[in-house]
């Protein structure tokens, strides 16, 4: 498909550059196969069924921007990918600047030196010293804000907080998986109650999630890997709830990629460790995925083109309209949706 066919006119004061507070607060478009509802995020326990599966994401961000030089260069590094114990590909700003065995100096006694250049511009990077990469960051990194926040205004104490979910507990995210920023304790309580399950996985979200389609056409591009993981005993009760009548909603698109990579053609759910480079576009046969949770994205990105796969593009595009109209917030602190194809 052409990808043209996923634009659509955003204004630039819809998109949120602080999340709702209380978190729960956010609005919620419900899009039930072409019908279209606003709703809270609130209302979530009464939109669901008992028996349904929430599936979450339990990765967590890391401060993965980091601000450096080589001797007078102006060096800015995003990890996006680990390759090894104290190794990390990093898109990188005045790249051209560098070569293999530069070494940068990104403060706080963190350094790194560039392995090598991939094609598409991505730099590896091997951290020095003892202390874990992790600990580094710490020490030297920012949250990695989308570009279109950061554009907007720097990560500040705030967001250390704001840009992690409730479920972060695997460090190695370079991006949150934001359909779960809306989940407080008290919507999980009402949940329960509602007799809703839920389950976590592990998709540790990449940089390359905010890159632009440069192509033309959807055949022709090409997606970053993630590594994600669904361990043997999450995969078994996934199957039996959908065995039994329950419907298994992602919570953001990170969990349904990973959901979808990890099923075969049967439509069962496998043990999975890895990485995965899916790329969901319309026409796509969802095997095990029946509904999805997700924030608003952005015009001609895979995203939503994720979401048109599953939806429809009209319905998508119809729907994106209407939040406009209505003044929803757009993107990662951004409204919901709860986007459902096939209401029964």
């Amino acid at each position: 498909m052409r990808v043209d066919q996923f634009d659509f006119e955003l204004p630039q004061d819809r998109i949120a550059l602080r999340p709702a507070r209380p978190r729960d607060s956010a609005r919620l478009l419900l899009v039930e196969g072409d019908r279209i509802t606003d709703k809270a995020v609130l209302d979530l326990p009464r939109l669901l069924r008992r028996g349904d599966i929430l599936v979450f994401n339990d990765t967590r961000v890391i401060p993965a921007q980091l601000e450096g030089r080589r001797g007078e260069a102006s060096i800015g590094a995003t990890l996006h990918k680990r390759e090894g114990l104290r190794s990390w590909w990093a898109f990188i700003r005045n790249a051209k600047r560098l070569k293999a065995g530069d070494r940068i100096e990104f403060g706080a006694d963190v350094t790194a030196s560039v392995v090598e250049k991939a094609d598409d511009g991505s730099v590896l990077l091997h951290f020095h010293g003892e202390d874990p990469v992790e600990i580094l960051l710490e020490r030297a990194g920012r949250m990695p804000l989308p570009p279109y926040i950061a554009g907007k205004r720097a990560a500040d104490e705030a967001d250390r907080g704001d840009y992690q979910t409730m479920f972060a507990r695997e460090k190695g995210a370079v991006a949150a998986p934001t359909a779960a920023l809306h989940f407080t304790d008290r919507l999980i309580a009402e949940l329960d109650a509602a007799g809703v399950a839920r389950e976590t996985l592990t998709l540790h979200v990449g940089a390359g999630t905010f890159l632009p389609v440069k192509v033309e056409d959807t055949d022709e591009h090409r997606m970053h890997a993630e590594w994600g993981r669904i361990d043997a005993e999450t995969a078994e009760r996934l199957n039996k709830a959908r065995a039994e009548g329950g419907r298994l909603i992602a919570v953001g698109t990170t969990s349904l990629r990973l959901l979808e990579s990890a099923a075969n053609d049967d439509g069962v759910i496998r043990p999975f460790e890895g990485d995965t480079a899916i790329f969901i576009t319309p026409g796509y046969r969802f095997r095990v995925v029946d509904g999805l949770m997700t924030n608003f994205h952005l015009p001609k990105s895979t995203l939503f083109m994720l979401v048109s796969a599953l939806m429809g593009l009209d319905v998508m595009k119809s729907a994106y309209a209407h939040a406009i109209r209505e003044g929803y917030r757009f993107y990662s602190y951004g409204d919901s949706s709860l986007l459902l194809p096939h209401p029964k």
